[in-house]
């Protein structure tokens, strides 16, 4: 593999600097009982076969499910390629957009309620496995379902902050995942639990995306927040780990260096949701900080994400990764070396927004690379598993 050198990856800061559009940061059949011997057969000599255990999924069905994957259309005839890559390569799950950033379009999965809802369980309807339906509804600036296509008006996290109230922000979570859970997307990647550090970030200060600079209030709220939606049975995502609150520049654009800005308070809220066992998921950063690992971006590093993440605040579910294709990863990696970091990172769950390039065919072409990492031993089919093992227990939850 083609390692990154520190000096490599710093060449791509001057991309990450302007404001840009935001993007991404959507259980196995039983068989068939065996029929009981009749009478007569049981009164022969010969013994009843003991019935055959039935076969896992397939290798490929199981990287299948480490997939997230936005898409085109507003109706599954209209997203034939994702409704065959759920029927046919056991896709884990889907990300819904309003707007096609690739096109500058002002229409991709996103017309009405009612559309959204025949959308959502037309493709649930092809998987073999119930799909995670996950899209970025944090409300104010960042709500994809807002109120041009029916659906009511949201409240920033800066707004909720600022109110300080927890009983507040909480009807307010509940009420977004009301919205969510009526058209049947049942993962909302939000709440953001970055600090306010630097208030002008243009990629989360600016936008309103934060719930304070204090990280006792960003948990409480947070906290809040997401006992909104459990209340509704939705599932939650808390990102952007780390810490992307004091990055001066933007991810999705290019590499961004936190290693002058960054500081070990921003894992507060981190570390206080999962202890209080209000984590149902972790989404990554891309930001890169010599002071955690001195080669890799977060969503790349193992000393960030196992050993932070998952050792030292005691993580244990679902990791799902900030967009593969934004321009911290995609300026300074291969995407076959961007996949075997992540994963060895510690990432289970890989999103693919197409939202900064399109991709066709990019869930086969993922699919067959990770199979082929497995293949040559560059990745082990136990670390597989492991991903399997968690996402399949979010989705039961």
């Amino acid at each position: 593999m083609d390692s990154l050198t520190r000096r490599r990856f710093l060449t791509g800061l001057g991309g990450g600097l302007a404001l840009g559009v935001l993007a991404a940061c959507g259980i196995e059949r039983s068989g068939q009982p065996t029929p009981t011997p009749s009478a007569t057969a049981g009164a022969t000599d010969t013994p009843t076969p003991e019935p055959s255990a039935k076969p896992g999924p397939s290798l490929r069905d199981r990287i299948g499910q480490m997939l997230l994957v936005g898409f085109r259309g507003l109706t599954v005839e209209e997203a034939s390629e994702i409704a065959s890559d759920i029927r046919d390569r056991n896709l884990g799950g889907i990300l819904l957009f309003d707007t096609d950033q690739p096109t500058h379009s002002a229409v991709r999965n996103v017309e009405s309620p009612a559309q959204l809802t025949a959308l959502i369980s037309g493709l649930q309807s092809l998987a073999r496995t119930p799909l995670l339906v996950a899209i970025d509804e944090e409300g104010g600036l960042v709500a994809r379902l807002d109120q041009r296509h029916g659906f009511p008006p949201t409240i920033s996290a800066a707004d909720l902050g600022a109110r300080d109230d927890v009983a507040f922000t909480g009807r307010a979570g509940e009420e977004i995942a009301k919205t969510l859970d009526s058209v049947g997307v049942n993962l909302n990647l939000a709440p953001v639990v970055d600090l306010n550090v630097n208030p002008s970030n243009p990629i989360i200060g600016s936008l309103g995306r934060s719930f304070s600079a204090d990280p006792a209030v960003v948990t409480a709220q947070a906290e809040a927040f997401v006992e909104g939606h459990r209340a509704v049975g939705v599932h939650t995502t808390l990102k952007h780990f780390p810490g992307h609150g004091s990055s001066t520049g933007d991810t999705h654009l290019g590499v961004v260096d936190v290693t002058g800005t960054w500081s070990t308070i921003e894992l507060e809220p981190f570390r206080n949701l999962v202890h209080d066992g209000l984590a149902d998921a972790v989404l990554t950063a891309h930001v890169f900080n010599s002071k955690l690992d001195p080669e890799h971006p977060a969503t790349l590093s193992k000393p960030t994400m196992t050993g932070i993440l998952r050792n030292e605040i005691g993580w244990d579910g679902v990791v799902i990764s900030d967009d593969m294709q934004m321009g911290a990863i995609r300026q300074a990696y291969g995407y076959s070396d961007a996949l075997q970091l992540a994963i060895l990172a510690g990432v289970d769950v890989l999103t693919i927004a197409q939202q900064q390039v399109y991709e066709p065919g990019i869930v086969e072409s993922t699919i067959d690379l990770i199979e082929g990492l497995v293949t040559d031993g560059s990745l082990s089919e136990a670390r597989i598993d492991e991903s399997y093992r968690r996402i399949q227990a979010l989705k039961s939850r």
